[in-house]
């Protein structure tokens, strides 16, 4: 959910989230192993998901896919209802409990693990029937939770300088759990574990900023897995009581200011800027953020660029690939004019870009740079170079190479590298590029398009 940034209180509600330190723990900042992009399908069925893993995201090179929100929810076309649970139960639009299972099990033999978004800070706002026909009241949920589970504070939260109101009072109208109860953080945890025994391998929980970091800390500790991946939503807000750098010892952390930056510089600044981007710019260590171009809320709120952004958005995205700082997340929805709208076909993706589906995930410019990722995973910037404005080149060791021309013109000039001689596909172009015995080349990159070089690629 994205505390106070959607236009509406319940597309507030539903999205996710817009003092004390936080207990010591197992953080894993880039999710662990070799490949750490995680394609965000946001509300793709569990069907088209296990299909896209297979089709695209294990052969891309993706590390992990995030599905949406399993648990049964309130009724309701609009994509945040699936943010206000009614039951721990696996029946939301997206799938049943055998979609779920299947889904895991053809990503993981796609070689692509799952992360799913988790929303355990609150309940609904409402009464009726969920979408797998169980009953409820916003303070009873039978069998579940009822009254006394709920925080004390019925209010909104209306103070982000004020810890105890953000923690505390009720996230736009919804119910918010107890979470320093033992029997809610164990039913939190229950809920949690049965997707652990259904393969998941990791969880975004929505909205952690409202919920302390010490919960946080007590529900994974009863984790059958308590050193499973974990990123969290803590929006960071200038002078506010929550910070996200409390939340580290959990688990990664979604670094809100990284996408808001990449907004500006690529609208209204300069590219050269970038240099020292992450830790430089004053962001959460690298080794703890979760990094985005753009996520379901920010990409409706305006905070952030978007897919309607044009090549801001995809030099942004190429930029982010390449650029070793944070896990990054690539964001792949649909098409929206009403930001409360829900998913075409109900969640159903019959092909990608078609029914309004936008697939950013599989934009070639993208896809292609999650290999370039995997590819030079541990090596340092190298041989940066910027023209003063929009145009940037930087190597990444030996084992890579990026141009970015965000400027008006056609840069046709040499670049200096790191790379051995050799002949090297530039996998944005589809060109061969050819490094002589210096490390130098010498290539015509068009305005607002970016070449990319990388060691494994010889050829196209």
């Amino acid at each position: 959910m994205a505390s106070r940034t959607l236009s509406g209180a319940l597309a507030l509600a539903a999205a996710a989230s817009v003092a004390l330190a936080a207990p010591a723990g197992t953080a894993y900042a880039a999710p662990p192993g070799t490949k750490d992009v995680t394609a965000v399908l946001f509300e793709w069925n569990y069907a088209s998901v296990a299909k896209e893993c297979a089709r695209t995201l294990g052969p891309a090179g993706y590390g992990y896919v995030q599905v949406s929100p399993p648990a049964e929810h309130i009724p309701g076309p609009q994509w945040w209802t699936s943010y206000q649970p009614v039951s721990y139960r696996i029946a939301g639009r997206l799938g049943d409990r055998t979609a779920f299972a299947d889904m895991v099990g053809a990503c993981h033999a796609a070689g692509v693990k799952v992360v799913v978004d988790t929303v355990i800070n609150h309940m609904s706002a409402g009464s009726g029937t969920g979408t797998g026909g169980s009953s409820y009241t916003k303070y009873d949920y039978p069998g579940l939770y009822s009254y006394p589970d709920f925080d004390d504070c019925t209010a909104r939260v209306s103070n982000y300088q004020d810890r105890w109101n953000v923690q505390h009072c009720e996230l736009v109208g919804l119910a918010d759990l107890d979470t320093g109860e033992e029997y809610v953080r164990k039913t939190i945890a229950g809920y949690m574990n049965d997707l652990l025994g259904l393969g998941v391998d990791g969880f975004r929980i929505d909205a952690a900023k409202h919920i302390p970091a010490e919960d946080l800390a007590a529900i994974k500790s009863r984790l059958s897995n308590p050193a499973v991946y974990w990123k969290q939503e803590v929006i960071y807000g200038a002078g506010e009581a929550v910070q996200p750098t409390e939340y580290t010892g959990n688990g990664d952390v979604q670094e809100f200011r990284y996408a808001y930056d990449l907004k500006r510089v690529f609208t209204s600044e300069k590219l050269a800027y970038l240099t020292n981007y992450g830790e430089g710019w004053g962001y959460l260590n690298s080794s703890v953020a979760g990094v985005f171009v753009d996520n379901h809320d920010t990409e409706r709120n305006g905070s952030t660029l978007n897919y309607k952004s044009g090549a801001d958005y995809t030099l942004a995205n190429v930029f982010m690939l390449a650029w070793p700082y944070g896990a990054p997340d690539i964001n792949s929805g649909y098409e929206w004019s009403d930001a409360d709208a829900g998913p075409p076909n109900g969640g159903q993706v019959n092909a990608c870009w078609q029914d309004g589906w936008k697939c950013q995930h599989a934009w070639p410019e993208i896809k292609s740079m999650v290999a370039f990722r995997n590819a030079t995973r541990g090596q340092a910037v190298t041989r940066w170079w910027d023209n003063g404005n929009n145009l940037i080149a930087f190597g990444r060791g030996s084992k890579g190479f990026v141009v970015i021309n965000h400027e008006s013109t056609t840069a046709d000039r040499s670049f200096q590298t790191s790379l051995p001689a050799g002949t090297y596909c530039d996998v944005q172009g589809n060109r061969t590029v050819t490094v002589d015995s210096g490390g130098a080349f010498r290539a015509a990159v068009a305005p607002n398009t970016a070449l990319a070089l990388y060691a494994g690629k010889p050829s196209c």
